[in-house]
């Protein structure tokens, strides 16, 4: 059992978890906490998941009784000290019914995936594991490299796109270019300082990045995951997602799979084509919702010209992650996860082609108690077998209707409604904020039933 729990822990986090300082796990920077919202999350006893209910939720051979983790996240979030590898379970990454011996054996393969990757982004650029990161563009739109300021006239040493691998195909004693290849290696390449100035932006408060190895290792991340999504790449928020995994888990391998398995719940929210922004299919649910629930607010932001609910973008786009403290915004999070928990989530990120349990689970009272608060609803009222919405909309409602008789007062336009939400979400509590979205929800379900 202990491999599972310290394979969360840095060894930044074990040492404050033995002294007690639970404040130091997330320490703000002296210079930087008049500027941070003030964090409501406190471990309590008999409610949050501590390390000693972590491990009895363990059978011998390692299997994880979710139900019982479940019900302890819901009713108050995760110690700090554990919160990494709980986040493992909760996302999907190890299945509760694996034992331990098949999970390290899982994480080896994924380290080592991992590595490859690494390796193969080091062979394109060599600064990635180095220690380092970039900040300045290394080649020009057609792929040429960029002098580099500091290098006294020399060329930078991140090559030309030519060189994509020692083992590409050879040509006349010449490496190959394949078209496809080199254009996705151009626009790698042209995304590797954006992901370094974000970098540079992500979490500064926090005493964690005054070490130019933590902002390595995040910049590292965050390059290898936008090599192997050609489809999406690397996007602005991302950072958001990726910081917390890579201070919670200290194996950067480990910290890349959480984070990967973030994205594969989020990913959509980052595609962007020519004719929609990645969230417009929750900002236009969002709608939706509000019109059935109170079609009164629902007309004014209509008439406000506020009826596309862009006002929303960015608490959906990286889940409430700029409206809540760091700490805050984590126990929100693994809030929102445990309460969306469905148990097929593994096999069905394994395997695609894995059909949910989601019929043969309705009236089956022990099987339900491994799903997550929110997820059973929609399991019992059907709607798991369609393509639901996901609770970050409900909670988006929530504060709409929390904020209900001063939007209809004083929002005069869509900045006054941008106003009003921005004074609501300082004042956030998580928990309540997810409880008040589960009421949402019921009132949203029962109308459209009706309906």
């Amino acid at each position: 059992m202990g491999g599972d729990v310290c394979c969360g822990m840095t060894e930044f986090h074990m040492k404050n978890a033995a002294s007690g300082e639970l404040d130091a796990f997330y320490a703000t920077r002296p210079e930087c906490q008049g500027d941070v919202p003030k964090t409501r999350f406190k471990p309590k006893s008999g409610k949050t998941l501590s390390a000693r209910k972590w491990h009895s939720a363990f059978s011998q051979d390692g299997r994880l009784d979710i139900a019982k983790v479940l019900s302890r996240i819901q009713r108050g979030g995760i110690h700090p000290s554990i919160k990494g590898v709980v986040w493992e379970f909760l996302l999907g990454c190890f299945n509760p019914d694996s034992t331990f011996d098949e999970r390290s054996e899982l994480r080896q393969c994924r380290r080592e995936q991992y590595g490859t990757w690494k390796a193969e982004c080091q062979k394109m650029v060599p600064t990635i594991g180095s220690g380092k990161i970039i900040t300045a563009p290394i080649i020009t739109e057609d792929g040429q490299p960029i002098q580099d300021p500091s290098s006294n006239g020399e060329l930078q040493d991140n090559g030309a796109v030519t060189s994509i691998t020692p083992d590409a195909p050879m040509e006349n004693g010449e490496p190959a270019v394949d078209a496809a290849l080199e254009k996705r290696v151009i626009q790698w390449k042209l995304n590797l300082h954006q992901i370094g100035l974000d970098v540079l932006r992500t979490d500064r408060s926090l005493v964690f990045y005054e070490s130019e190895a933590n902002l390595a290792k995040l910049w590292d991340i965050l390059a290898v995951y936008a090599w192997i999504d050609n489809d999406v790449g690397y996007v602005q928020g991302m950072n958001d997602f990726c910081s917390p995994m890579v201070i919670l888990l200290e194996n950067e391998a480990d910290a890349f799979w959480c984070f990967e398995h973030v994205m594969r719940r989020m990913r959509a929210n980052f595609r962007t084509t020519t004719s929609s922004i990645g969230v417009q299919s929750q900002l236009c649910t969002l709608s939706a919702v509000i019109k059935v629930v109170d079609p009164k607010l629902h007309q004014h932001l209509e008439n406000l010209d506020g009826g596309e609910y862009l006002f929303a973008f960015r608490m959906l786009m990286v889940l409430f992650r700029r409206e809540f403290s760091f700490v805050d915004s984590m126990y929100l999070w693994e809030l929102i996860w445990a309460m969306e928990y469905n148990p097929n989530i593994f096999s069905l990120y394994e395997d695609p082609n894995t059909a949910t349990e989601s019929i043969a689970t309705k009236g089956n009272d022990k099987l339900l108690k491994k799903y997550g608060k929110f997820e059973r609803k929609n399991i019992k009222t059907g709607i798991a077998d369609q393509q639901h919405t996901a609770l970050s909309v409900f909670l988006v409602a929530g504060v709409l209707e929390a904020k209900h008789k001063r939007l209809l007062k004083e929002a005069k336009g869509v900045d006054d409604v941008v106003k009003i939400l921005n004074d609501t979400t300082e004042k956030l509590d998580a928990k309540k904020a997810c409880l008040d979205a589960l009421k949402i929800q019921k009132k949203y379900l029962s109308k459209t039933k009706k309906q």
